[in-house]
């Protein structure tokens, strides 16, 4: 009887041996497949890892010389932060004849920023002044910088495409420099010359480049051929792109206080200097711009003005006259587009009255293009600007303006008081009716005459 149970024991004691050693085995074998799907998971979290303290690395040898450069802004704003050059720049300026150059406005702009802290809204107006005197033509890095600037201010500007891939792509130092440049008391920036290159380029890129300016440069040429830079708004002398609307998409043009054309009338004040040319024979090369037949001035004409030289770059023609002579307008005008060294621009004013059939104009007329289209240079075809100057150059002068978008102000006009013959049939072969931008209000303007 004590052997039977003792077996029964026996047994059940394996039995219950067998059942927890199963046991174990599937919670081992349920332990082995969750090891199993974990260990992808978890090699997938050891690479992310990885890269994300390579990224949080480049992040930090980027952050290096941006720190850097925070310390040289500090650096210049504790210079300047007391404001005595900026009392002194602005004292120096006041001495200045005739308004600022954009140049100068975009230094003045700056030295205020660093000299005040936050949004100074003089600096703000500076910027503007920058932006609106600024020659589109000839002023690029100035009308970037200004709307770059306007921009960070918190300003609503609409900063170009051209602009923003030009920022992109320049190197930090080399901003910085220029801004110190144009905040350097009585210097101003280099302007691009008559071939279109700019004096301030920059530099070639070098193989040391961080990720940072890779990454920079990689976006701006994504961003370029996603979207090309912006051509200026469209304009037109008649209907809803006329002169009555400029003002909507060039604020300038609306809000300027010294646009061009006016009529020019007494009373007059005097000045002793007279205008000598030096006007020499080259090759022609005239367009057809869809709006006027401009001609295009081979270097070596000159007009001195007050003994000072301006290169003749260019002559374009309204009809009918922009400028008028005691609320008399003319049939014709000629614009005559002169610039020195420093990218001062003076227009002289030559005006057309019918008459007798003028053998200059009938020169160009008989090569300018019908259509719109690029320059065209006749072989063998010479001309002289003299031809169409009259005998004497007595002249009334007076402060404004671009006569076209984007009505850059700081424009100097000498109007010549005797004008130049043009036939009738002359007047009806320009293909263009209307050519010129209405009379402006003159603002209590001074005119002066030699």
């Amino acid at each position: 009887m004590k052997r039977t149970l003792f077996d029964l024991l026996l047994v059940i004691a394996l039995g219950a041996a067998a059942a927890f050693g199963w046991m174990r085995y599937q919670a081992g074998a349920g332990v082995a497949a969750q090891v199993a799907e974990l260990t992808p998971k978890t090699a997938g979290a050891v690479t992310k890892l990885a890269e994300s303290e390579k990224a949080l690395q480049e992040l930090q040898d980027e952050l290096a010389p941006l720190q850097e450069q925070a310390q040289q802004l500090s650096a210049y704003k504790s210079a300047f932060a007391n404001g005595e050059s900026l009392r002194d720049l602005e004292a120096a300026y006041k001495k200045e004849k005739g308004p600022l150059s954009p140049e100068r406005q975009l230094g003045l702009g700056v030295l205020r920023l660093l000299s005040k802290d936050g949004a100074d809204p003089a600096a703000v107006d500076a910027f503007r002044k920058a932006l609106d005197t600024a020659d589109w033509g000839t002023r690029k890095q100035v009308i970037c910088a200004a709307q770059s600037a306007l921009a960070s201010a918190g300003q609503k500007v609409e900063v170009l495409s051209s602009c923003q891939n030009l920022e992109a792509g320049a190197k930090p130092e080399q901003g910085a420099a220029q801004a110190k440049s144009a905040a350097a008391p009585g210097s101003d920036a280099q302007a691009k010359d008559t071939h279109g290159q700019d004096a301030h380029a920059a530099k070639p890129a070098t193989d040391d480049k961080t990720a940072a300016e890779r990454r920079l440069e990689e976006a701006a040429a994504k961003k370029k051929e996603a979207n090309p830079p912006s051509a200026m708004p469209p304009w037109a002398y008649e209907g809803p792109l006329g002169p009555d609307s400029w003002g909507e998409r060039y604020a300038m043009c609306g809000r300027g206080r010294n646009q061009s054309p006016i009529n020019l009338a007494g009373p007059l004040l005097r000045v002793k200097y007279e205008l000598i040319h030096d006007y020499r024979a080259g090759p022609l090369a005239i367009v057809n711009d869809g709006k006027t037949w401009q001609v295009n001035v081979a270097p070596g004409s000159k007009m001195r003005i007050d003994s000072m030289p301006y290169d003749l770059i260019s002559m374009t023609f309204q009809r009918p006259s922009g400028e008028q002579l005691d609320g008399k307008s003319f049939p014709m005008g000629i614009h005559l587009l002169h610039r020195d060294k420093a990218g001062k621009q003076v227009t002289l004013v030559v005006l057309l009255r019918e008459g007798n059939e003028n053998p200059g104009i009938k020169q160009l007329w008989s090569h300018a293009p019908a259509k719109e289209g690029p320059q065209v240079q006749p072989e063998g075809v010479a001309f002289n600007p003299a031809n169409l100057l009259p005998r004497e150059l007595n002249f009334l002068t007076y402060e404004g303006s671009l006569t076209t978008p984007p009505c850059s102000e700081n424009m100097r006009y000498y109007v010549i008081k005797e004008p130049i013959n043009i036939s009738r049939e002359q007047i009806m072969q320009y293909p263009f009716k209307i050519s010129s931008r209405p009379v402006q209000p003159q603002n209590g303007r001074p005119i002066a005459t030699n």
